[in-house]
């Protein structure tokens, strides 16, 4: 490992020191993958690693290749103490708005994990509404928490699974490509076919105007 890879691994498990430090025993990283695509579900995933834990090349999922995703996806879940995805479905974005159903999804991924924590650090600038557990939003936490960046990575490939999945089923929309997101691309087919059941229809306003 290079020395200033080594150096930034050892930062983020240094992040994590400090909350240690202040009592914490059991502490989980989370984060979600979906917010943003036109269709498809919102995906949530909760991990907890071993205090100083360190897995080689684990960073913000969007940082990472696909390849690389897929090969860290099976370390973090062999390494971690606990770990689980949470999912609100399309019905669930569209009766909640989106960020409740962020929250619902990661509210559902950590009451999975086995092992249950006593603080919660999540990725982003908001605290997750309706949880019990203590928890405590971080601006870029995927970079610098090394179970943050794990939850990343987990909640990203599980849901990238799902729309290739999706892919199958509703092959005119082309899934495996874009994952939902709004390309250019998907906007086209969406305007071509209208919506499929996955589409989540508030937002597609200003395509299907």
């Amino acid at each position: 490992m290079k020395e200033k890879e080594l150096e930034r691994l050892s930062s983020m498990v240094e992040f994590e020191k400090a909350f240690y430090d202040r009592g914490y025993k059991v502490i989980a990283g989370v984060d979600e993958a979906g917010r943003g695509p036109l269709a498809g579900d919102v995906y949530a995933a909760a991990v907890i690693f071993r205090p100083g834990t360190i897995i080689e090349g684990l960073n913000d999922s969007k940082k990472i290749s696909p390849k690389k995703r897929d090969m860290l996806f099976d370390e973090i879940k062999e390494k971690a103490v606990s770990y689980a995805v949470g999912v609100a479905t399309v019905a669930e974005i569209e009766e909640l708005d989106i960020l409740n159903a962020t929250f619902l999804a990661m509210r559902r991924a950590i009451e999975s994990l086995s092992v249950k924590p006593d603080f919660v650090m999540v990725d982003g600038n908001q605290h997750i509404r309706k949880l019990e557990i203590e928890n405590e939003p971080v601006i870029k936490g995927d970079s610098l928490s090394m179970s943050i960046a794990a939850a990343s990575i987990l909640a990203k490939v599980s849901r990238d699974r799902y729309m290739e999945k999706m892919a199958k089923k509703y092959p005119e929309y082309e899934f495996e490509g874009h994952k939902g997101y709004g390309t250019k691309r998907h906007s086209e087919l969406i305007k071509e076919f209208g919506p499929c059941p996955i589409h989540r229809l508030s937002f597609l306003k200003n395509i299907l105007k």
